[in-house]
Parts: C-alpha cells; sequence; structure tokens
C-alpha cells in the first residue's frame, strides 16, 4: 500500500473532510502535510491513525483541547499504559461533572415539582370558595 497519500485520499479513507484536517493542522492535532512540487501536501499512515485515533477519542466525549493534550501519548508510547490512564482520568472527570449536573437537575426538578403542588392547591382552594 502506498504509505503517501494527497489530501483527497486521505480524507475519504478517514471520512473527514478537507477542512477538517486543516482544522486539526491548525490547532497542533496533525503535523502538517509535507510539500512537493506544486505544494501539493502528501500525509503518511500516521496522520490517517492520528485521525482514526482522534474519532474514537471524540465519541468518548473528549474534546478536541483534551485529545490535544493525549493524542501524541498513543504515537510515543508502545504500551499503551500513558495515553489510556490520561484518558480515563479525563473520562472519570466527565462523569464527576455528569453526576453534579444530575444532582443540579434532579434538585430544580423537586423544586418545579414543589412549586407545582403549591400553585395546584391554591387554584383549588380558589375553586372551592
Amino acid at each position: 500500500m502506498n504509505d503517501r497519500m494527497r489530501i483527497g485520499d486521505l480524507t475519504e479513507r478517514a471520512g473527514v473532510t478537507p477542512r477538517t484536517v486543516r482544522y486539526y493542522e491548525s490547532i497542533g492535532l496533525l503535523p502538517p502535510g509535507e510539500r512537493e512540487g506544486h505544494g501539493q501536501h502528501y500525509y503518511g499512515e500516521e496522520t490517517l491513525a492520528r485521525l482514526r485515533k482522534i474519532d474514537q477519542l471524540k465519541k468518548l466525549g473528549l474534546s478536541l483541547d483534551e485529545i490535544r493534550d493525549v493524542i501524541d501519548l498513543y504515537f510515543t508510547d508502545s504500551s499503551g499504559i500513558q495515553p489510556k490512564q490520561k484518558v480515563l482520568a479525563i473520562l472519570h472527570q466527565h462523569l464527576a461533572e455528569v453526576n453534579q449536573k444530575i444532582g443540579a437537575l434532579q434538585q430544580f426538578r423537586a423544586e418545579l415539582q414543589s412549586n407545582i403542588e403549591r400553585f395546584e392547591c391554591w387554584l383549588e382552594e380558589q375553586e372551592h370558595r
């Protein structure tokens, strides 16, 4: 298989748009493609692997900033331990945030229910006068 590909081949294989590749390059998630000839950019298999890993991490709920903090570890730590530990810490943080939001929503729900009951009681009293 050819190790070098143009942006169109890369995006087709990765299932992203050229705009996404350029954006990821601009924010440091991907290294810029190598320029040759008439300014044509070429990308290697590692770029494709990085795009696929970015997609996997996005599906786990990581933001692009969080992905930027861990993506290089996937390609420098051959054991895979460090990146998974870092992702696990991020996921624990997300879970804590979600639990906090659920608690706040449950409290809000209880307050709404209480207000509804108070209004219904008041209206019922008014109807029986």
